[in-house]
């Protein structure tokens, strides 16, 4: 009887870890396993840019979906061309992905949309410029700049 009842402790203890290693698989299963792309792509170009940005770090799973969705950064990138028109559709003509437009032109949309609404408008020396305040800029931007300040 003795015997029996150990093979009835092994087989417990076998139905017990294939129930766990199932159990394991379940979760270790994301929606991006499971979804179709389209929904998947959905869900990402519902969040902002820094959600995205952090979604990429998240796993690899992830982070192939997102690189594999560049057009997941368009309207994003479409916001940030109400402040730099010209640069975004400079770096769109010469062939850049609308990722690669957006993180070329992220920070310089937030430094061109504070200068040109008069942020730093009286700041009387260098030094008192806040470090993100700038960033580079071109001649043309600079202008821009320049004249909204003489038109205050």
């Amino acid at each position: 009887m003795q015997k029996i009842s150990k093979k009835n402790k092994q087989s417990s203890a076998t139905c017990k870890e294939l129930h766990s290693n199932k159990k394991k698989k379940e979760l270790s299963q994301n929606f991006v396993d499971i979804l179709p792309p389209e929904i998947c792509y959905k869900i990402f170009s519902e969040l902002d840019i820094k959600s995205l940005c952090a979604a990429a770090a998240t796993c690899t799973k992830w982070n192939d979906v997102i690189e594999a969705g560049d057009h997941l950064w368009k309207n994003h990138c479409l916001m940030v061309r109400t402040v730099c028109q010209r640069e975004i559709d400079g770096d769109r003509g010469n062939g850049y992905s609308w990722k690669v437009t957006l993180l070329r032109n992220y920070w310089k949309s937030k430094v061109k949309h504070a200068w040109l609404n008069g942020k730093y408008s009286n700041i009387l020396s260098l030094s008192l410029l806040p470090e993100k305040s700038m960033c580079p800029m071109d001649a043309e931007t600079w202008g821009e700049i320049l004249e909204a300040e003489l038109e205050r």
